[in-house]
């Protein structure tokens, strides 16, 4: 292709950018789309251009590296960019390649970045085709300065280009690649509203959003929230004064929400107004009326201050110890300790009973003797239960010389159950090595890893070591090496046995299921004279105050012959809590369990269908095969 081609490669058609300004010039209200405009070129689905075959995804990177590496450094941005049209055009793989485009370019070497720059300005303003143009949004994205704000933001409105937009927007101007965020993954309804009020810079509107919108956790998940905070540049909206106290109590809410580990990281720590917001939330929480959803919000607070991710944050020396100060003396004078005190009434909406009782449960737990404050021990293993109107998680927390371990050294999901850790005798150390899985990824180790550790006795010393995580990643921050570490083994032993003895953090149905899975590992015949094999025992995750017991059925068990190949059905028997105290509770099923077959009064919740009609069990209705 001789120079004169190459420059009309560039010249023959509108850029990417003119066609998205074009496009969102004819919107009205500067409404943003949801998921983006088509490219002007791009085939319906059926006629896309099949991906090459016989082509693996790292020689395909390979390919494009190989083609874009002598091109980043190039004095000449103009035949630089006309070559990366070219290069990239001939490898024809349009939808695959730009994916891969943003893979490459994040780890390419940059030796001339002013050079780099330049390149990525000129294809992000002149480039006609989505590969080279994600070239220079993925440059920019590494590069990119405040006067590329405006660039990055129309064409974050082109389909397939809102992810690298906001990679390069969120270290120029956090607001707005918040709201281009929102506005690639918000679906319609009340959130819309918000988007389309920042779009059109309606301020009052978009504070009015903030006053009167629920949050609740199926549409505003932890990375929602904060990309709600940065868009509402909530850090500013608390410290203006006055501030309206719903407000103040809205940002509680989108603090708490970000904080959860709902999420494969938590997004508090990617929050840069976190500990502004922190700071004017607490110095103004004395205003919020005295309401159990008040006392929810700043005990959720507290909580993660004393062990979660906020733990974590910036904190100048000794601020974080000031707020758990400051909430503690708001939560304790009179008219918000009341709400610790007494039951709800019988009438009481479910919800609010196991609220109130949560607090009640949860209220010292952040706060603690003060002398442990500063001389905290080597070791302190926790249980923390979130506010059960926004359920999350129940895990198991550790605190290392005062630092929460899990999202420090992890941070992809919470601790490990109670249950796993604490009642199987997992944490207790013996001269033989034995490695504990102490936190699994949101999403399940198969996916994003777990964090593994040996724990063994030596001496008078337990040693937790050799350390198993996950490795690092173009798009995750790399951890710093993790030490070993060597707890007194008489103070060791001491904090397991007090943690594995504490069981104040849980409500009936919770320690029902634990009393549960105690007597049916103590006296297994108890489910295998039936056939049986014991799965699992828990509490509904939508139904806390329900204890549920899952159990397999397999022919032959009993009698030591069972067919691995032959048909198997998963019972499940649900017990809603009846207000009996849970020994009671847990003593009666296993009674039941000693002359009935379980199989007759618990319903059938996995297997096939095959294998429930040659059993002779109803196949529940609306299951699938």
């Amino acid at each position: 292709m001789s120079a004169q081609e190459k420059r009309g490669a560039l010249t023959s058609r509108p850029s990417l950018y003119a066609y998205a300004l074009r496009r969102h010039g004819a919107e009205p209200d500067g409404r943003l789309p949801r998921g983006g405009y088509p490219l002007p070129d791009e085939p319906p689905p059926a006629e896309e251009i099949p991906e090459r075959s016989g082509v693996t995804h790292k020689e395909l990177l390979r390919t494009v590296g190989d083609a874009l590496s002598p091109l980043l450094g190039a004095p000449d941005t103009r035949w630089a960019a006309g070559e990366v049209h070219r290069r990239l055009g001939e490898l024809r793989a349009r939808n695959r390649t730009l994916r891969v485009v943003r893979a490459v370019v994040a780890q390419l070497p940059l030796d001339d970045e002013t050079a780099a720059r330049a390149l990525g300005r000129r294809l992000t303003r002149a480039g006609t085709t989505a590969a080279a143009v994600g070239v220079g949004l993925g440059l920019l994205a590494r590069l990119g300065e405040p006067e590329d704000v405006p660039y990055l933001r129309t064409l974050a409105l082109l389909r397939g280009f809102a992810g690298t937009a906001v990679q390069a927007l969120t270290a120029l101007d956090a607001p707005t690649a918040a709201l281009v965020w929102l506005t690639e993954y918000i679906e319609e309804g009340e959130l819309r509203r918000l988007v389309d009020a920042l779009a059109a810079r309606d301020d009052n509107s978009a504070h009015a959003w903030l006053l009167t919108t629920p949050l609740p956790p199926g549409a505003v998940g932890p990375e929602t929230a904060r990309r709600i905070a940065e868009a509402v540049r909530l850090d500013e909206v608390v410290r203006a004064d006055p501030v309206d106290l719903r407000v103040l109590a809205q940002a509680g809410r989108l603090l708490c929400r970000m904080a959860s580990r709902r999420d494969y990281r938590p997004e508090v720590l990617a929050y840069a107004g976190a500990v502004a917001v922190h700071e004017a939330l607490v110095a103004r929480a004395s205003a919020l009326a005295p309401t159990l959803d008040h006392y929810a919000i700043l005990l959720s607070l507290a909580l993660d201050l004393h062990s979660g991710p906020s733990h974590l944050l910036p904190w100048p020396p000794g601020r974080r110890e000031a707020l758990l100060d400051g909430l503690e003396s708001v939560l304790t004078a009179p008219s918000w300790a009341a709400l610790t005190r007494g039951e709800p009434t019988p009438r009481a909406d479910p919800a609010e009973r196991r609220r109130a009782a949560w607090i009640r449960r949860t209220a010292r737990q952040p706060f603690g003797p003060r002398d442990q404050r500063t001389g905290a021990p080597r070791l302190r293993i926790e249980v923390a239960v979130s506010d059960p109107a926004d359920p999350d998680t129940v895990e198991t927390r550790f605190l290392v010389d005062g630092r929460p371990l899990v999202p420090e050294a992890f941070g992809r999901g919470p601790g490990n159950a109670p249950e796993y850790l604490l009642d199987s005798g997992r944490l207790r150390a013996t001269p033989e090595p034995r490695e504990v899985q102490l936190a699994e990824a949101y999403c399940t180790e198969g996916c994003c890893g777990a964090l593994h550790v040996t724990v063994r006795r030596d001496g008078d010393h337990v040693v937790w070591n050799h350390w198993r995580r996950p490795p690092a990643s173009p798009h995750r921050q790399a951890l710093s090496e993790l030490p070993e570490y060597r707890f007194d083994a008489a103070a060791y032993d001491a904090e397991v046995a007090r943690a594995e003895s504490d069981h104040s953090w849980a409500w009936p149905a919770r320690s029902t299921a634990r009393l549960l899975a105690a007597g049916l590992r103590d006296r297994p015949e108890l489910l295998t004279r039936w056939d049986c094999r014991f799965g699992w025992v828990g509490t509904a995750f939508s139904e806390p105050d329900t204890t549920t017991l899952s159990f397999t059925f397999w022919p032959g068990l009993a009698a030591g012959r069972r067919d691995t190949a032959g048909p198997w059905l998963q019972f499940v028997w649900d017990l809603p809590d009846d207000g009996t105290p849970p020994d009671v509770r847990a003593a009666r099923v296993l009674k039941r369990m000693e002359t009935t077959d379980p199989k007759t009064f618990a319903e059938v919740r996995g297997g096939s269908r095959e294998h429930a009609q040659v059993l002779g069990f109803p196949w529940p209705e609306g299951q699938g095969c």
